[in-house]
């Protein structure tokens, strides 16, 4: 019997060998708990991609000092959220730089439906299209239980149970719409965020591998 292995490159998950056929544009998408952060730093070591995620670009914003950066940090010093108008300008900004050329994952945008059309025209402006959309999933009770834990470890009194909650059903909320327009385009994987770290990892470039073709 033959031996199948994960792709683990992105020559391999294309199955192109110009560059251009190996680019790689993806967005991940998950609930608190879910490991997101942690898998987005594995794909972007696997697919040679940066990971970008919308609090280092803005954290690099208000650290350089940009008008946007500035604009951001009146907003949040006044207790209110910052508009999507900025976060979408921090992002076509971001994916204008060199190292994004190779391609990118996008990590914690969009989250609205406004941002799903941002992005869009952003990406439409650059001549570029979204590869997949990967959306990790657990089962509430799962997620409750880890994130009550790292609580704990990490002291965190803002984590209490009804917290959670109200975390949880907000990213239920907002992300429905979301991957509904995504799986509607057919570019949707969702994997199951739950096991070993690595196993979770495979998952997911196996997903991608079966979307992309």
């Amino acid at each position: 019997m033959t031996e199948t292995n994960t792709p683990t490159t992105r020559r391999e998950l294309h199955g192109a060998p110009s560059a251009e056929g190996r680019v790689t544009r993806l967005v991940i998408m998950g609930p608190q708990g879910a490991g997101k952060g942690t898998q987005a730093a594995r794909l972007a070591e696997i697919f040679e991609i940066p990971a970008i995620s919308t609090g280092d670009i803005f954290r690099a914003n208000i650290a350089g000092g940009t008008e946007l950066g500035k604009l951001a940090q009146e907003y949040s010093a006044k207790g209110e959220l910052v508009p999507d108008e900025v976060t979408d300008s921090m992002v076509r900004d971001r994916l204008a730089e060199d190292d994004v050329h190779a391609g990118f994952l996008l990590d914690g945008y969009p989250r609205n439906a406004h941002q799903v059309e941002a992005l869009d025209a952003i990406l439409g402006d650059l001549g570029w299209e979204l590869d997949g959309v990967i959306e990790l999933t657990a089962a509430r009770d799962e997620l409750l239980e880890r994130i009550a834990k790292r609580a704990e470890v990490e002291g965190r009194e803002d984590d209490t149970p009804a917290a959670i909650e109200r975390r949880l059903d907000i990213y239920d909320a907002e992300t429905a719409p979301l991957t509904a327009a995504y799986a509607e385009r057919g570019i949707l994987a969702q994997v199951d965020g739950l096991g070993e770290i690595s196993e979770v990892t495979d998952r997911i470039v196996a997903a991608l591998a079966q979307q992309l073709g």
